[in-house]
């Protein structure tokens, strides 16, 4: 039997020392039903029940990664400050410490870049030159 939160009835409920909750990764992956859904995103737990049919991306964005670790989808969508902001209130514990190396998380590809900066010239010059080449062009054809 569980309570509202989800969790066993009986269950010892462990605490960091600053009062954060700590779940086990088998506790959330049996969160991934209509009835309560809840995902890992930078190993907190967020009780996403609520916000799924509020979700723009559609709920079945948030079931696809129900009870498992979202960090990467999270991430790769490139989320605002303000969806940042609003998943805040969703954080209901950190998944415990023990179980962190458990999730499966896809390996890591080597990306080669010749810089972390971004060019000026792919910025400026390149939008530059294809509005001189679309004036020059009107001018030509209208002129």
């Amino acid at each position: 039997m569980s309570d509202s939160s989800g969790t066993q009835m009986g269950e010892k409920e462990e605490k960091s020392p600053d009062g954060v909750k700590y779940y086990r990764l088998l506790e959330i992956e049996e969160q991934n039903t209509f009835k309560s859904t809840w995902i890992i995103i930078h190993n907190k737990v967020y009780d996403v029940t609520k916000f799924l049919e509020e979700h723009p991306g559609g709920e079945e964005v948030l079931r696809e990664q129900a009870g498992g670790d979202a960090t990467e989808s999270f991430e790769d969508v490139g989320h605002s400050t303000d969806a940042r902001e609003m998943s805040d209130s969703m954080v209901i514990g950190e998944l415990h410490p023990e179980d962190r190396d458990k999730i499966t998380r896809p390996e890591e590809t080597l990306v080669t870049t010749l810089k972390d900066e971004p060019s000026w010239w792919t910025n400026w010059l390149i939008p530059v030159l294809v509005a001189a080449i679309v004036t020059l062009m009107y001018r030509i054809y209208t002129g």
